[in-house]
């Protein structure tokens, strides 16, 4: 479904990514782990073409070359949607305005949107009792659910998730990831995730990499990655 070779990014003259080669295949759910700087982020922001890939990337999506999509159409004609880290959500706006702003590149008309926000509010059935609120007023755990019922309103294909733990007590954590499973086995939406909670990454996900560096030096199931002693060591604890 998606497949990125040589993935090369640089800021300035540092380099953050060094040619990274990976894949995902439609339906499941893939995660990057690593420490911080390693490049996770970058990754994200590369396929959703916020910063520019240097000359010798390849990213293919269904078979179309994703380098000839701007960012706005890597989510209006691709529906690839993106969760950024830190939520990014309108301070300013309702609940209902966040959701609804996301719809606006959407052609599948008023009642299949109408679905999904039925959709959202069921697995999210806070945000329907804080429909009205605006969003720079919730706590962080919601404004993580709104940033991810923001990004299944797009009309997604596919989710990239920028560390959506981050800031969340244990519970709503779980809590969290577990409505990340039911909109990947519900809906088919394939996820690509990157989340220092290493092994909580990889207990979700199907798959996984291993960043170094801006260098995947490991790739593998999630009980692979779960059992070899040098994950184990650098991000599971010993």
């Amino acid at each position: 479904m998606l497949v990125v070779e040589n993935l090369r990014v640089s800021y300035d003259r540092i380099r953050a990514l060094h040619g990274i080669n990976f894949r995902i295949d439609e339906g499941e759910i893939v995660c990057i782990i690593g420490a911080n700087g390693a490049g996770k982020s970058t990754t994200l922001r590369a396929i959703s073409r916020m910063v520019p890939v240097e000359a010798g990337t390849r990213m293919i999506y269904k078979e179309k070359n994703l380098l000839k999509y701007p960012a706005d159409r890597v989510v209006s004609k691709l529906g690839i949607s993106h969760v950024p880290e830190g939520r990014r959500i309108f301070d300013n706006l309702t609940v209902m305005e966040n959701l609804k702003l996301a719809t606006f590149a959407r052609k599948d008309g008023a009642h299949k949107i109408g679905e999904d926000l039925e959709r959202v509010f069921s697995i999210f059935p806070r945000l329907e009792e804080r429909r009205n609120q605006k969003g720079g007023t919730l706590s962080g755990g919601e404004q993580q659910m709104l940033a991810i019922g923001r990004a299944f309103m797009s009309g997604r294909n596919v989710m990239l998730l920028d560390e959506p733990s981050m800031g969340l007590a244990p519970l709503l954590m779980l809590h969290m990831f577990e409505a990340l499973k039911s909109i990947n086995e519900e809906g088919g939406t394939t996820i690509l995730l990157v989340e220092q909670n290493a092994r909580l990454a990889l207990q979700f996900a199907k798959r996984g990499y291993v960043l170094e560096h801006g260098n995947v030096v490991l790739g593998g199931s999630s009980e692979q990655l779960l059992a070899d002693p040098e994950v184990k060591k650098a991000y599971l604890g010993g």
